[in-house]
Order: C-alpha cells, then structure tokens, then sequence
C-alpha cells in the first residue's frame, strides 16, 4: 500500500494514526466482551476503520455526518466518550436513547452525527434535507453520508442521489464496498463492474478510491467537502474496503473463502499505515506500543464505568411522554371577521399565513410551484415566495418525506404534499420509522406536516380515493388531523404546522370545491385533540370525521326530529376521549360513521374504548358504519355502493330500535 502524505507534518500524521488505533481496540474490547458473555451482539467494522476516521477527520467539526452501524470511527473521531458509546450499546439509561434503541441507532447533535435505522437506505434522504437547509441558510457547510454496497439496492438510493443531483446538494454520498451484504456477495447485488459508475447516471461526478489507505480517504473527502461547499453538488464516492468479520459475530465468515480474507488480511488499514509512520521515522515500535497500552488501560476504564451505568427505571408515563416532542399549543383565537370561502381556498390561506409566518418553512412536493399543485392550491405561491420556498419534487415520496426530516434536523420546518393520499404508500418506510420514532429513540423531533388529499366521491378508483387515515393512527408518534369544514381546515393546519411534531393532514378532496363556509380572518388556530359538538340531540350519537360529518348532517336535514347527538372528531391522534365519554352518557347510543373500510378502520379503536370505558352508560351496543371491505372502484354506481352513506340510514335505524 502506498501513503501519498503531500504536505502533511508529522504531527499530523500521528494524530491521525491514534484516530485509526482507537476504534480498533475499542473493537478488540468488544470482541473479548463478546466472548466472555458480557456483551450480546457486535457489528464489527474491522478492517474498514480507514474510511469512517479518514473521512469524519477530514469533515469540519459542525457539519453533519450520517453513519452506519461498522462506522465507529466516527464516533470516536468526533471524540464521544467510550463510556457514554458503551451505555447506550448496553441499553443503560445515559445512553443517548435511555436503552429504547440499539448500537448506532441514535443521534447526537452535539456531535452532529445522526444515526441509522435498521433498514439502510433512508438516511441517505436525510442527509438531502440537512444539505438542503444549509444552501437555503447560506451557510457554505457540506454533509457528508455513509452506505454499504448492499443498501445501493435499495430504491432510497436512487431517490436520494437523484433529489441531491436535481437540487445541487452538497452531499458527499460514501459507499463502502465491502463485498458482502450479509452473505450475499456483490455479484448477486448488482451487475455493474463498478458501483461508481452510477453517478454518470445521475449527472453527478464519481469517484473511487482504496477504502483501506487512510491518507487518501481523507485528502479525497477533503478536497471534495472543500470544493461542495464552495460549489454545492453531491459527489458518489465509492470507498472499495472489505469486510473481514461476519455481518454480526454471530453469523461468521464460512461464507467468504479463505484466500480472499487472506488477500484482504494484507492490506489492513491499520497496520499497513503504522508500518509506513515506522519506516518513516515519525513512530518507533516501543511507542506503537505505549499507545497501545495507553488506550487499551483508557477502553477498560470506560467500559468498567459504563457497565455500573444506571439501568433505565420503567415508568410507563415517562415512556408515554417521551414519544413526543414536549408542546404545548397556545391557541390563536380568531377574530371577529369572516368571509365566505371554498374547504380548498382555506386552506391555500392558511399555507399563505404559515409561510408569511415561519421564514424557515419550506413547501415541498409534485407541481406544487409555476403549476399550483394538482389541485392548485399552491397556485401563486412561487411567485410570491420563491422557488427555494416553493420547490417542486422530482416523483420520489420516500426521499421527499426523507428530506423533510433532514430539514427538521438542521432547523428548518416543511410541508410535503402528497400529490394524493394514496401515494403515500411509497413513503411508509420514512413515516413510520422515521419521523413517528425519531422523538422517542434520541429526542430529536420532527417538524413536518403531510398533507393528504383524500377520500372519494370523484370516481376517481381505488388508487386515487383511499381514506387511509387508520394505516397511520395505531402509529405513536405521529398526530392525525382530518377537517371537516373550512374554517377548521384553516385553523388546524396553521397548528399543525406550529406543532414540532410529525402531523399528516387529511383533506378531503370532495370537499375542495364543493363545500363553502365562513372562514375567519387573519392567523388563528384550531386545538389539535379537540372535537367539534354540532348538534346536541338526546336520542343517539353519531361520532365521524371528514366527509362523514356531512352524510350525517344530510341525514339530519332529511330527519330533523331524529334527536341526534353530532360529535365531528376533527383530529384522530390525538383524538377527544372527553368528548366521546360524554356523549355516550347523554344517549346511551353509538354509531361511528367513517368513510374508510370497516374491519380495523378508526372506528374500531373508538368503539372498543367505549366499550372498555363507557359501558355502564350504554342502551345498546356500539355500532359501525363503514364503507365496504373491498378497493374503492371507479364507477359512480359502485362507488356510491362502496361507501358507507349507503348503509347510514339502516344502521341508525338498526340502532334506534335496539
């Protein structure tokens, strides 16, 4: 192995030589612990040290890195402390997730490091969003982040490096090529020669270097980071290295021949850089050695300590809590003034106010800018705020939502839409394990608000008329908010944007055009967990949301002596147990109208809880009604079939008479 160290001194040569020792005996540590039982897993990076020490080393101190699970010469090279690494290795309560997550799963903003999830790829649109609110603060910084040649794969990848390329985001996108995803070798991966290659595909600049030779991963990340900053694009940079022990220890290498451990065995990054320091005369063997023994006696100290770390102590409410980022809203009353306006245009007004509010909000998503959005609410926006405010998205809902939460991270708010609530699907992955957990695992919240054109009505079929809201409300960490009317579409999305929180925002899309109501004037709020009481009858209840506050109020006009009680849930998570528990005790009769599907749909969590909570106050059973258990289909005969309007009139009935 050549070392190539062009101007560098001595001193900084040794220094980076104890960046490189450390994480290895820390490993070496770990591997005796493995053994002896007093630890359960280790992912170890052996052999790779080069790439995340020469690269972390070689990135300014407050700029972002986004590592892996084999990278901990990040974390030692940003100089975290080995006791507060093995705390949160061991699950102890001063880890940085109290014990809530494993191994590298956590983030630091001290450090400015932010962890992975277990599923690779989605980080990579994480480091797109923290980039991106960089170049829109001005601030000349560059990010850099970590994959294996496993997760490339992966359709984030593609998502993540295309956004980055259309945008110019200063993402430095390392790939380390370690031959083996698990067990499966690279040739069952892919079948390009060279995964840098790629990068021609994107537009962007590619580059491959020795993983294994420290200097030249840190000149290459170096210059790149140097060059990023002042001339923001992402680069592809494929760190060729291998992977010398198994996935987890636990797994082996019998997979991996022999000769070519042997092979790779040679070119260790750590010993081919000390026998070059020795050969040069900056180190001598005897002090190899007393480092060695220095920071051996250091790791046995700190992981001593860290095994006496407290254990986290259960409290259920605490847990409850933590799930959250701590708020609480301070609603914004309206004023007295109000105009007459379409659910759509409310909520184009309330968009405007936000943006005029929050300087650091950005609005995200398919046609969203010169075209207005599919449903032009947006329409204007570009002109009026800009194209860095207002950006359109390539199609790519995962790295969007992605972005969204690198955003958040590096202080920015943002609201994607989802061109329909049924696409949503594609970004499941980011919701769900990503900004729901983000809070609850490392304390870092989530400041991002979906919106979801929704529901059905416009014979638009089963991908574009989805009422999808409960694939999301058994998820902690998110809140759900769906209006039924203007003025609460207004005021509950100006709260859901002030919210820290992750929100998704239902819309209905029927109701864009086709309902009006007063609206009123200026910033005001709706409390998120509060429901609506519209009419207060004695007889029954009927609890809904969205489009089925308006099938029971037609049903009201149709039956003005029926004595119904009409609770319009308005937020979904949270939702108003209060509410609910009092109107089920002034008519002793439930029925839960959604438009979404019966089995497992929202309605069923609310008539359990009644069930659970509400029982000595019942006349009659709870009662659902929901659309039917199949896709929505297009045709209007069908779809009017499908949906729970065409079963309203029997169900209250069924219920009245019981």
């Amino acid at each position: 192995m050549e070392f190539n160290r062009q101007q560098h001194t001595n001193e900084f040569l040794l220094e980076l030589y104890k960046k490189l020792l450390h994480p290895r005996l820390v490993e070496e540590k770990m591997l005796i612990l493995l053994r002896q039982g007093r630890i359960g897993k280790w992912f170890s990076g052996i052999g790779q040290e080069a790439i995340a020490v020469g690269s972390t080393f070689a990135m300014q101190a407050d700029e972002y890195i986004l590592p892996m699970h084999r990278n901990l010469g990040v974390f030692t090279t940003r100089d975290i402390l080995l006791k507060k690494l093995m705390a949160q290795w061991q699950g102890k309560a001063t880890g940085f997730t109290k014990g809530r997550d494993r191994s590298f799963h956590f983030g630091t903003q001290a450090h400015h490091i932010i962890g992975m999830i277990s599923h690779l790829g989605p980080q990579m649109a994480v480091a797109d969003g923290i980039a991106l609110a960089d170049k829109l603060s001005k601030a000349t910084k560059a990010t850099l982040v970590f994959t294996g040649e496993g997760a490339t794969s992966e359709g984030d990848f593609h998502e993540a490096l295309n956004l980055a390329s259309v945008w110019n985001l200063p993402v430095i996108f390392l790939i380390e090529t370690n031959g083996y995803g698990l067990s499966t070798p690279t040739n069952e991966q892919y079948h390009c020669k060279n995964l840098v290659d790629r990068a021609l595909g994107y537009g962007i600049e590619g580059i491959q270097i020795d993983g294994n030779n420290v200097l030249e991963v840190y000149d290459t990340v170096l210059k790149v980071a140097d060059d990023i900053r002042k001339n923001p694009r992402p680069v592809l940079l494929e760190c060729l290295t291998f992977r010398m022990r198994g996935h987890e220890e636990a797994s082996g290498t019998k997979y991996v021949p022999t000769a070519l451990l042997t092979d790779w065995a040679e070119k260790d990054p750590l010993s081919n850089f000390e026998n070059y320091l020795i050969e040069q005369g900056i180190l001598t063997p005897n002090e190899v050695e007393d480092l060695r023994n220095a920071f051996k006696k250091e790791i046995s100290s700190e992981v001593e300590a860290a095994f006496l770390e407290p254990e986290p102590v259960v409290n259920t409410k605490q847990e409850e809590q933590d799930v959250y980022f701590p708020y609480r809203q301070q609603v914004v009353e309206p004023g007295i003034f109000s105009k007459e306006k379409r659910y759509l245009d409310a909520i184009t007004e309330g968009l405007d106010l936000a943006m005029q509010q929050h300087a650091n909000l950005i609005l995200m998503g398919q046609d969203i800018a010169e075209y207005g959005g599919a449903f032009k609410i947006t329409e204007g926006f570009v002109h009026k705020f800009g194209k860095e405010r207002v950006r359109n998205t390539p199609i790519c809902e995962s790295a969007v939502v992605g972005a969204a939460l690198g955003l958040s991270i590096n202080g920015f708010k943002s609201v994607v839409e989802m061109q329909f609530a049924d696409f949503v699907t594609v970004a499941f992955n980011q919701i769900i394990n990503n900004l729901a957990k983000s809070h609850y695992r490392w304390g870092e919240k989530a400041d991002v608000v979906i919106r979801m054109p929704t529901g059905a009505g416009t014979g638009a079929g089963p991908f574009h008329s989805q009422s999808n809201e409960a694939w999301f409300t058994k998820t902690p960490g998110l809140k759900i908010v769906y209006p039924a009317f203007p003025n609460d579409a207004k005021g509950l999305l100006l709260a859901a944007i002030e919210d820290p929180n992750p929100v998704l925002f239902f819309e209905h899309k029927f109701l864009y055009r086709s309902l009006t109501g007063n609206v009123p004037e200026g910033y005001y709020t709706t409390e998120i967990g509060k429901a609506a009481l519209l009419t207060e009858g004695k007889t029954f209840t009927i609890i809904t949301y969205g489009l089925g506050v308006h099938w029971a109020l037609d049903y009201l006009t149709n039956h003005p002596l029926c004595g119904m009680r009409l609770i319009d849930l308005r937020t979904l998570q949270p939702w108003d147990k209060n509410a609910v528990t009092e109107s089920a005790k002034a008519t002793g009769r439930v029925l839960i109208l959604h438009e979404d599907t019966l089995s497992s749909g929202f309605g069923a969590e609310i008539a359990a809880w009644i069930g659970e909570y509400c029982f000595a106050f019942l006349d009659a059973p709870v009662m659902r009604c929901a659309s039917l258990d199949t896709p929505i289909p297009m045709n209007k005969a069908l779809e009017e079939n499908f949906l729970a309007n065409a079963r309203l009139e029997k169900q209250i009935e069924k219920l009245i008479k019981f």
